[in-house]
């Protein structure tokens, strides 16, 4: 019940508190004009982060006093760190190294301070447990490749929000389970205050989260998926709701973003491009083009994500080696399943339209509808005057 009424006091503040942030946003004229890679076709107000992060953190500061917070306070100092770097990028475009830097600051208060980090492998591929200083790079490394590879998703409405919305939930339930209080009432005010955002950017969206938000929502929960990670390591054997594929479970709740990283990654550097040069070959992009609309695709995806995350949930018995490349291939698998429908599609779709200046013969129909239009004008009174 405890954790309800935070959910629903972050969902309330965020649902009066977006309708006024949009109208400002609006005067102001702070947002994303149409044109270029944009699939909207309208100016609308971004940097909606605004309002759920004021909505979760009045929450946090109603509800979240009486745990111990100090287990997580560098954490939430890292967190308004990168809001404020996403909030920056918003309203004067940052260099990409200047931006990995404000990220980089936040890393080293989870990784460093909160101690929030990957200390073992424990015996994936032969490892065990990791020097500090290795311990400290491939946790910074895991941090900021799902910071930015949840930012690459946001390109849709509400595409990262529902994301957001499965991994958040998911969290919180399990960290309520056992216990980690601190952890779960973070994940549920976050909840709530997604939630509410998720109604006024579902399509057509009235307001975009912006960097302002998605860097803010990814590492959040990249830095929730790592502690996930360590506490769900650290539980006897056979305890209730023990993952045993460590790695897997992490992965499954941030299994699109990655891959859809990696793909685009992939394909840039196949075609002689950056990694960061932006085009339109995510995902989403491929969806679209096969004709589903915006909530669709939202749906579709979320779906996909969701299914990930059950089947990980029932192999939580079986050891990473079974499960990491299971959901690899299946993801790779359907990967290559969305190429070929969507360039099938295309392809079918370029062929039924006139080439640029050819003439097609009329149909039989076409023909016939003409003609009975002539006869309609010869027969008509027309006053010639």
């Amino acid at each position: 019940m405890f954790f309800l009424l935070a959910i629903l006091t972050a969902f309330s503040v965020g649902f009066f508190v977006t309708p006024i942030l949009i109208k400002l946003l609006h005067k102001a004229q702070i947002g994303d004009l149409p044109g270029g890679r944009k699939i909207h076709k309208k100016f609308i107000p971004s940097m909606g982060g605004i309002a759920f992060f004021l909505a979760a953190s009045i929450a946090m500061s109603i509800w979240a006093w009486q745990f111990p917070l100090p287990d997580i306070r560098y954490l939430l100092g890292a967190i308004a760190l990168v809001f404020f770097v996403g909030l920056r990028d918003d309203m004067v475009e940052l260099k990409a190294t200047h931006k990995i830097m404000g990220q980089l600051v936040a890393v080293l208060l989870v990784i460093v301070a909160a101690d929030i980090r990957i200390k073992d492998l424990h015996g994936f591929m032969g490892v065990g447990e990791l020097n500090l200083y290795v311990s400290y790079g491939f946790s910074a490394f895991v941090i900021l490749a799902l910071t930015n590879a949840f930012n690459l998703i946001d390109g849709l409405d509400g595409l990262a929000s529902t994301m957001a919305v499965i991994v958040l939930s998911s969290l919180g339930v399990w960290f309520y389970v056992h216990g980690l209080d601190s952890f779960a009432v973070l994940c549920f005010t976050f909840l709530g205050g997604i939630l509410s955002f998720l109604v006024y950017n579902w399509h057509p969206a009235k307001i975009f989260m912006g960097d302002t938000g998605s860097l803010t929502l990814g590492f959040t929960m990249g830095a929730l998926i790592i502690a996930f990670m360590e506490y769900n390591a650290a539980l006897p054997a056979g305890s209730a709701w023990k993952f045993e594929p460590v790695f897997s479970s992490g992965i499954a709740l941030m299994i699109f973003p990655l891959y859809d990283m990696a793909r685009v990654f992939t394909r840039r550097l196949m075609q002689g491009k950056g990694p960061m040069t932006p085009d339109k070959s995510h995902v989403h992009h491929f969806l679209m083009r096969s004709g589903l609309k915006h909530n669709h695709v939202a749906m579709l995806l979320g779906f996909i994500q969701l299914a990930f995350v059950i089947l990980v949930v029932a192999l939580k018995d079986y050891s990473d080696h079974l499960v990491l490349p299971l959901i690899s291939a299946i993801a790779l698998g359907l990967g290559y399943r969305l190429d070929q429908v969507t360039i099938k599609y295309v392809k079918k779709k370029v062929h039924a339209e006139p080439r640029v200046l050819e003439v097609r013969p009329l149909s039989q129909q076409q023909r016939r509808k003409i003609k009975l239009e002539m006869e309609e004008i010869q027969e008509s009174k027309m006053n010639l005057n």
